[in-house]
């Protein structure tokens, strides 16, 4: 077992903590006594052993991602809800869908123990604090999904998102990094992020948090595939609101048309900056409204449409 060697090392010390996220690390014995480069290559390898475990919960987390998909695709909502630093692995995930993908802000909800940070602060003791989640849950509905994130699979703020979820029939998708965690036995898929110990044990912001961060971005990445915002890997419902966007987006448009940038740059301004209508405007001549309408009855996919403008 992956874990066996770090189990009787607190085996011999007579500490058997009940999450492997609380394992002493053997390899940091001594840490604070090594030279800084060889600290530095331990943290190192400490983050790409964790990223390492994410393949593993390949089959949960594109089962995630198809539900997450539907969600949107039905107007419900993507609720997140975690604590702490895996609270703030999912606020970052859920903020980056609105320019990334252009999903609605009405459709994406953060739940944050004691809120998000304003300042450089975060209170540790409101991971404890449910008063309040269920009004702030209180128009779940069965086409919405739950994200719901933490390292230790039992912090009481996370795993009471999922139950009120679960009674108002929502789906759940659970991240933690604990086999037969609470907060796994409640998902509806269960990804499982087994991480090493910690190089500074109970650090989960260290490997869980870089474990985390990489399945979160799967499901949300995968989620937009089965929109159709990916073409070829490219962001093709971006929200260009930045001049870095506008030029993406300007190149998107030329690439996929074949078209100078100028002539992607002409499709996208009668677009209203929409990437995917401005790709059939620039690639096959149709005016704005025939492709939106193409995109119509493609469901927003933009390959099937140009497909049938070949």
């Amino acid at each position: 077992m992956v874990f066996k060697r770090y189990v009787d090392l607190n085996l011999r010390e007579n500490r058997v903590p009940a999450k492997t996220t609380e394992l002493l690390n053997e390899g940091a014995a001594g840490l604070d006594r090594r030279p800084p480069a060889e600290i530095a290559s331990l943290l190192a390898a400490g983050q790409i052993s964790a990223a390492a475990t994410v393949p593993h919960a390949i089959h949960a987390i594109c089962a995630g991602a198809e539900t997450m998909a539907r969600t949107i695709a039905a107007g419900g909502c993507l609720h997140y809800a975690a604590a702490g630093s895996s609270g703030l692995m999912a606020a970052a995930d859920a903020q980056e869908l609105g320019g990334t993908f252009s999903i609605p802000a009405a459709q994406l909800r953060i739940h944050m123990a004691g809120g998000l940070p304003s300042g450089v602060e975060m209170p540790g003791g409101t991971e404890d604090d449910t008063n309040g989640l269920e009004a702030a849950l209180s128009e779940l509905t069965e086409k919405d999904s739950v994200i719901a994130v933490s390292a230790s699979g039992s912090t009481a703020y996370t795993v009471t998102a999922a139950q009120i979820a679960r009674s108002k029939g929502a789906t759940v998708i659970g991240i933690a990094n604990n086999a037969g965690s609470e907060l796994l036995n409640l998902a509806d898929h269960a990804v499982l992020l087994e991480t090493p110990p910690e190089v500074l044990s109970g650090s989960t912001r260290m490997g869980a948090g870089t474990a985390q961060k990489i399945a979160l971005n799967m499901l949300s990445t995968l989620m937009a595939v089965h929109l159709g915002h990916v073409h070829d890997g490219m962001m093709v419902n971006v929200h260009a609101d930045n001049m870095k966007l506008r030029a993406r987006a300007c190149g998107i448009v030329a690439r996929i048309a074949r078209v100078p940038e100028a002539a992607a740059q002409q499709a996208l301004d009668a677009a209203d900056g929409d990437v995917k209508t401005a790709v059939l405007m620039a690639a096959s001549g149709l005016a704005r409204e025939a492709a939106r309408e193409r995109l119509t009855q493609t469901q927003g996919h933009l390959r099937p449409a140009l497909e049938r403008t070949a």
